[in-house]
């Protein structure tokens, strides 16, 4: 019994102090839980999607759901030999020409009328332990050295792998203003930003970054949390208005009623939208491959390109399968589809770029 109870002892102490590291991120609290606490989107003590939304959706308990993921086997779950990829150097390119570079995941670079921004940014570990979430062979090429001066950090929702913590004390002193959801700017203020570099949006708020620059926060449906806590902060879209084009972010995000709504809002040039990390269990909170043609329609984009695949094995199917559904579905529903490579500039004043099914090779 005695020693029964020490084992657990030290169990918990371990896991406090695991579960109190920097890198955890912090609560709202104060001004900021009070302004939590009026947001439309907030009730019962936590965030909530448009729709209800199960995380878990099969008949499996959790654990069972968890031990598929953990130790399901899966053919074709990473790639077999490095994934073909391009590294562009990043510091030596000119402010003059708009472009974007996917740097794997969900993480991206825009540099467009002359300001760099930079979309959940997951270039050290996309897991609170190094040995967990571990990137595909060769999908790891950009680091925070690579990575130059950014106007404009966009994250998305406050999960490891789009908000990585070394990534940001990396690139700190890099870092003109934050964009983020309600209650994400906790973590930031935690770690050392100052308040007047974060712009913390509810949905369907909006904030002038400088002239010609606006960005609108709009609903996803998705979760939120690093620790045991779920939903204490929000999760985003985020349309990007720039003087040259309308940049549209999905986040994660699974399928549901904003996408019609935003693209009866909205002309959008550009659409980046989730794929890939889906799973049947997990249904409504990741977008299945079924779903996504028809989000890229109702949001009406006139291009559409993909992220949150190719680099981590967060999902229960073969790594490529998200880029080969959604090339079949483009083909299928007429929709113009760019897939550059990891690090592959995408030119968005050229319109005739064309990008190869690198994934084939």
């Amino acid at each position: 019994m005695y020693v029964t109870l020490s084992v657990i002892i030290a169990i918990s102490v371990i896991a406090i102090i695991f579960l109190n590291q920097p890198s955890f991120g912090r609560l709202p609290r104060g001004e900021r839980l009070e302004r939590i606490q009026k947001s439309p989107n907030y009730h019962d003590g936590k965030f909530n999607n448009i729709s209800p939304t199960q995380q878990i959706t099969s008949n499996k308990s959790i654990v069972s759901t968890a031990f598929d993921f953990l130790f399901g086997k899966i053919d074709g779950l990473r790639p077999a030999k490095d994934l073909p990829v391009v590294k562009t150097d990043l510091k030596q390119l000119s402010r003059d020409e708009d472009l974007m570079l996917w740097l794997g995941h969900s993480s991206l670079f825009i540099r467009t009328n002359g300001k760099r921004f930079l979309l959940d940014p997951t270039l050290v570990s996309a897991s609170p332990v190094s040995f967990v979430n571990k990137p595909f062979k060769g999908t790891d090429i950009y680091t925070p050295d690579d990575m130059p001066d950014i106007d404009y950090l966009i994250i998305s929702h406050d999960h490891w792998d789009h908000l990585d913590y070394k990534t940001i004390k990396s690139l700190q002193n890099r870092i003109g203003k934050v964009i983020c959801p309600l209650g994400v700017g906790e973590h930031f203020e935690y770690w050392g930003f100052g308040k007047d570099q974060i712009i913390e949006l509810d949905w369907n708020e909006k904030e002038l970054l400088e002239d010609g620059f606006m960005v609108y926060c709009l609903p996803a449906r998705h979760f939120s949390g690093r620790g045991i806590s779920a939903n204490k902060t929000l999760w985003a879209s985020y349309l990007l208005q720039t003087p040259s084009r309308n940049i549209y972010l999905s986040g994660d995000s699974g399928y549901d009623t904003h996408f019609s709504e935003i693209g009866k809002q909205f002309e959008i040039d550009l659409a980046v939208l989730e794929n890939g990390q889906y799973s049947k269990d997990w249904k409504y909170i990741h977008m299945l491959p079924e779903c996504l043609p028809k989000a890229a329609k109702d949001l009406n984009a006139k291009t559409i390109m993909t992220v949150h695949h190719s680099k981590y094995a967060l999902g229960m199917h073969k790594w490529s399968e998200p880029l080969e559904t959604i090339s079949k579905a483009a083909e299928q529903n007429s929709l113009k589809l760019i897939t550059p490579m990891i690090g592959e500039p995408v030119f968005l004043n050229d319109t005739t770029q064309i990008f190869g099914k690198w994934w084939k090779k």
